[in-house]
C-alpha cells in the first residue's frame, strides 16, 4: 500500500504471489494480468481504453493502491494505468482514479483476512458483484457478447476474434463456460508489487568541473555557441547522474511514490512544464503522485512478439483534490519521458 499522505518517497518492487493475494478484495498493488477493478461499478468504457493513435484496445499495465488518510470518501483509493501494446503506439498511455469510503456496497467494513481463501481456485472471475461483464482477453468493461452462446463477453470486436482463435471456437456451443481463460497473449506477466519506504540518506551529486577553460582553447565556433553548447550537454549529465545516483542504492525498483514530491527525471530533455499539465475538470490543479520506472520493462517480456515498448519514466499526475466522483473512475494525466536521448 502506498500512502498518499506521506511526504516521504515510497519505492515499489515487482515479486511474484499467488493469485489470490492480487484480487479485488485484497486492494492490491500489482503489475500485469487482469486489472483488480476497485468499484465495481461505473469501469471506464472500451471507448475511454482504447489508443488515441491506433484505435487498438488497451492493455492493464499496473495500478497502485493509494488511500488518502483522513479522507473517508478515499479510504479505499486506486490508480489503474493503461498502455497500447504496440511500439509505435506507446504514447498511447491511460491513467485512471477511483475511490471509496470505507463502508461500501462491494466490500467489507473489516480489512481482508491475510490468509488464502478456500475459495481461492484458478479461474478468472469475468463478472463483478455489481453485474458487470469483463472481457474474457483483458478484463475491462464488456459490452459486447458472443452472438451463438451469448456466455462470452468482450469489450470489442478485436479481443472477440482473439478469444476465438485461442479457444472459443472450440467451446462456443458448451453448456458452461470454462472460466480458465488463457492469456491470450495480450496480459502482460503478473507481479505484486511490494511496496518499501526509500532510505532517507542519499548519497549527492557530483557537480561537473567547470569546462570554460576547455571552451576558451576552442576557436573553431563561436565562444557564445561552444558555451551554450558545454551548458547543455552539462545539465543533461547532471540529470542522469541524478537520476542513477537516486536508485543505485535500490536499482531493481518498478515505481516511487510519493503525491505532491518532484519526481525524478532520466532526462533534460521533455520535462513538462506547469502549462503542460492540464488541470481536472474539476478545477483543481494536479499534482505529481508516482512514477513508473524503466526498469519494469525487464519484467513485463514486452518483446515476446518479435517488438518492444520502451520508456524511460512514465509520472502520472493526479487531482490535487482527488476529487469525490462517487463510484466511477476519473482519468488522471500520465507524461512520457523517452530514454532514447539520455547521455
Amino acid at each position: 500500500m502506498a500512502v498518499a499522505g506521506s511526504r516521504s518517497v515510497e519505492l515499489g518492487f515487482a515479486e511474484e504471489a499467488p493469485a489470490w493475494r492480487l484480487r479485488s478484495e485484497q486492494f492490491p498493488s500489482k503489475v500485469g494480468g487482469r486489472p483488480a477493478w476497485l468499484s465495481a461499478a461505473g469501469l471506464p468504457g472500451p471507448g475511454a481504453l482504447a489508443c488515441s493513435r491506433c484505435g487498438r484496445p488497451l492493455a492493464f499495465l499496473l495500478q497502485v493502491y493509494a488511500p488518502l488518510p483522513g479522507r473517508a470518501d478515499a479510504f479505499h483509493r486506486s490508480l489503474f494505468l493503461f498502455c497500447c501494446r504496440e511500439p509505435s503506439c506507446c504514447a498511447g498511455l491511460r491513467v485512471f482514479r477511483n475511490q471509496l469510503p470505507r463502508k461500501n456496497e462491494f466490500y467489507s467494513f473489516e480489512p481482508p483476512s491475510e490468509n488464502r481463501p478456500p475459495d481461492a481456485g484458478e479461474s478468472v472471475c469475468l463478472q463483478l458483484k455489481s453485474g458487470t461483464h469483463l472481457c474474457r482477453v483483458c478484463g475491462c468493461l464488456a459490452p459486447k457478447t458472443c452472438s451463438r452462446c451469448h456466455q462470452a463477453h468482450y469489450c470489442s470486436k478485436e479481443h472477440q476474434a482473439i478469444d476465438w482463435r485461442w479457444v472459443h471456437k472450440q467451446t462456443c456451443t458448451q453448456d458452461q463456460l470454462d472460466h480458465t481463460v488463457p492469456d491470450h497473449n495480450f496480459l502482460f506477466p503478473e507481479f505484486e508489487i511490494v511496496i518499501e519506504t526509500e532510505d532517507e540518506i542519499m548519497p549527492e551529486v557530483v557537480e561537473k568541473e567547470d569546462d570554460s577553460e576547455i571552451i576558451e582553447s576552442m576557436d573553431e565556433a563561436p565562444e557564445e555557441e561552444l558555451d551554450s553548447m558545454a551548458k547543455h550537454e552539462s545539465r543533461e549529465d547532471n540529470i542522469f547522474q541524478k537520476f542513477k545516483t537516486q536508485i543505485a542504492h535500490e536499482p531493481e525498483q518498478i515505481l516511487r511514490y510519493g503525491r505532491g514530491i518532484e519526481p525524478i527525471w532520466i532526462s533534460g530533455k521533455n520535462i513538462p512544464q506547469d502549462k503542460d499539465i492540464p488541470d481536472c475538470p474539476c478545477g483543481a490543479k494536479r499534482i505529481f503522485e508516482f512514477q513508473v520506472m524503466p526498469q519494469l520493462l525487464n519484467h513485463l517480456k514486452a518483446d515476446r512478439l518479435g517488438k518492444s515498448m520502451d520508456w524511460g519514466v512514465l509520472a502520472v499526475f493526479t487531482c490535487a483534490e482527488s476529487c469525490s466522483l462517487g463510484s466511477g473512475y476519473t482519468e488522471e494525466f500520465v507524461w512520457k519521458q523517452d530514454v532514447t536521448d539520455t547521455p
